[in-house]
């Protein structure tokens, strides 16, 4: 049976639990929002170091793979086995082995929560110039002076009550419960080199000092603890999960309703009243247009898919922070890592320490320390982002390492280079291809070298410089760029926050317009962080709920005054 909802929400992430909260407060207006993934009942989600133990094959995780980035190495990969027959009739297997340009690794949130499901739950705006930038583009209404609110209506900060900070929003802000020394020894040699500061997300973004995060009582707060429990119960609040979206269904340039397939592989459709809203993040929602025939035609077409509204932009613009990561080893347990001593003596402590009292390890964004700062002294606004973690990581953590250590990633902030995000196929259960075109602009490879050498000059200083003597997973001669660069393109990959796929603007790319509406078709809005013209100065995951927060205001208003 075909049901019908005033508003049909695509991804209950960041973005969509926030609409779907906001929405259902009103008790005459019915809302359904529907997740490709499952139910957020793994403890890995909940308990927050746990993100770090989901390991290659993450159950609430899409564990995307972006196509050979051209700029990377070379690596040696393994091809399906070949069969060969020979005059006898034996038939013979044999490996095969080929060389391309490496991939990078794409994780993206598949449950209740999306990615700030899985992420590292720091707290971390942006600065003021991005969000003002996208005003100058166009974007009326997308000032940081008139989005602060929006942030502040999101956020209960338990640090701050200030101009800049909310008191009483769902999504509850704190300092981490982990008392570590090495990170502490972090920020304090990052103080001696810059400023120490207090609050990223407060009058200036600039200097070292510790993350904000999204935890509650030691526990993760995800969008969907945040805003979805709170609603659950609602009557007029339908939540369907293991629901994967085909296609919006097009009615005459109108947004009519969603066709999905269930967990037993049943279509079905939902109709909407008012408004889609399309929640499904950088990689989906473009994938989502496209396979419902809006989008570039010869993109559409190629798949034998009908096109429906040409839209050149829909998979254009993708932008993601490309980051690399330095890896010392350090036989302490100071260090979350692996050892005898560790599970012997130390884990067991741990997990009484978060049982009784909710502190300790277990409560590790792993991520704890940071800051923002300029790869040189020409640029106007911090363009590096540095996170200090007292863990060793590798491969985004697929690859376990034996002992203890730390890692420090220098993330390039506002990257030249521009992607694309594409259909492989017609196929709903099909990958994207995912081009992010990593350091394709020369500009970007020149400040990672530079933010290499300025993170390297923090952790050469006292006190943090003591745990850098013992073994680094790839040495590095500071005095030689081209080491650095060979470095960097052996190892460089995302720090998980990809958006601007679904361009908010006015130009020929752009896919929605400055309310978040699709151009050229009725009844369907973005919602989500591929509305982002240009990439921020920060985590995405706080700038994407102030999105939803803002959306749901203007989607609010705009059928009061029935527009």
């Amino acid at each position: 049976m075909n049901k019908t909802y005033d508003f049909v929400i695509i991804g209950a992430g960041s973005a969509g639990c926030v609409l779907a909260n906001r929405l259902s407060a009103d008790p005459n207006t019915s809302v359904c929002i529907m997740e490709a993934g499952i139910k957020d009942k793994d403890p890995r989600i909940h308990i927050p170091i746990g993100f770090a133990f989901f390991g290659p094959n993450n159950p609430v995780s899409w564990n995307y793979e972006t196509v050979p980035q051209k700029e990377f190495e070379e690596v040696t990969v393994a091809e399906p086995a070949a069969e060969v027959v020979d005059t006898t009739g034996g038939v013979h297997s044999f490996k095969q082995e080929i060389k391309e340009h490496r991939r990078g690794a794409q994780p993206r949130g598949k449950t209740l929560g999306g990615s700030s499901s899985i992420n590292a739950m720091l707290y971390v705006r942006g600065h003021r110039w991005d969000y003002d930038h996208w005003a100058s583009l166009g974007n009326e209404g997308w000032s940081y002076d008139e989005i602060l609110k929006y942030f502040k209506k999101a956020e209960h900060n338990e640090m701050f009550a200030d101009e800049f900070h909310g008191q009483g929003g769902p999504l509850n802000v704190s300092k981490i419960r982990h008392e570590n020394n090495p990170t502490k020894d972090f920020v304090e040699a990052g103080s001696k080199l810059y400023k120490h500061n207090e609050d990223f997300n407060g009058g200036e973004q600039e200097g070292i000092g510790f993350y904000q995060t999204t935890q509650k009582d030691g526990k993760r707060c995800s969008t969907a603890k945040a805003y979805l429990v709170p609603a659950i119960d609602r009557p007029n609040l339908t939540v369907i999960t293991e629901a994967n979206v085909n296609k919006i269904l097009i009615d005459n340039q109108k947004a009519a309703g969603v066709e999905y397939i269930d967990a037993e592989g049943e279509s079905h459709n939902i109709s909407a009243s008012k408004e889609v809203l399309l929640c499904s993040g950088a990689f989906g929602s473009p994938q989502i247009l496209l396979r419902s025939g809006i989008g570039p035609r010869e993109e559409i077409e190629k798949h034998g898919i009908e096109h429906k509204v040409d839209l050149p932009g829909v998979g254009k613009n993708l932008q993601d922070h490309i980051d690399y990561l330095t890896v010392h080893k350090y036989n302490s347990m100071q260090f979350i890592g692996t050892s005898i001593k560790a599970f012997l003596i130390k884990y067991p402590l741990e997990v009484l320490k978060y049982i009784l009292k909710k502190t300790g390890l277990f409560t590790s964004t792993i991520a704890e320390a940071g800051g923002f700062i300029k790869s040189s002294e020409s640029k106007e606004i911090p363009d590096i982002q540095l996170h200090f973690a007292p863990a060793m990581v590798v491969d985004h953590g697929r690859t376990q390492v034996w002992g203890h250590g730390f890692s420090c990633h220098s993330c390039l902030l506002r990257p030249k280079s521009r992607g694309t995000v594409t259909l492989k196929s017609a196929d709903p259960f099909e990958d994207p291809l995912i081009d992010p075109k990593f350091l394709s602009h020369p500009d970007d490879m020149k400040d990672m070298i530079e933010g290499y050498k300025k993170m390297m000059g923090i952790l050469n200083m006292e006190p943090v410089n003591k745990y850098i003597k013992q073994h680094c997973q790839r040495p590095i001669d500071i005095n030689d760029d081209a080491d650095i660069e060979k470095a960097i393109r052996e190892g460089a990959d995302t720090v998980y926050h990809p958006v601007g796929t679904c361009k908010m603007g006015s130009d020929d790319e752009a896919v929605v317009d400055q309310r978040l509406k699709v151009h050229k078709v009725e009844g369907l809005r973005v919602v989500d962080a591929s509305i982002m013209p240009t990439l921020i100065g920060g985590n995405t995951n706080a700038p994407t709920i102030m999105i939803g927060e803002k959306a749901s205001d203007m989607i609010i208003e705009d059928w009061k005054n029935n527009l």
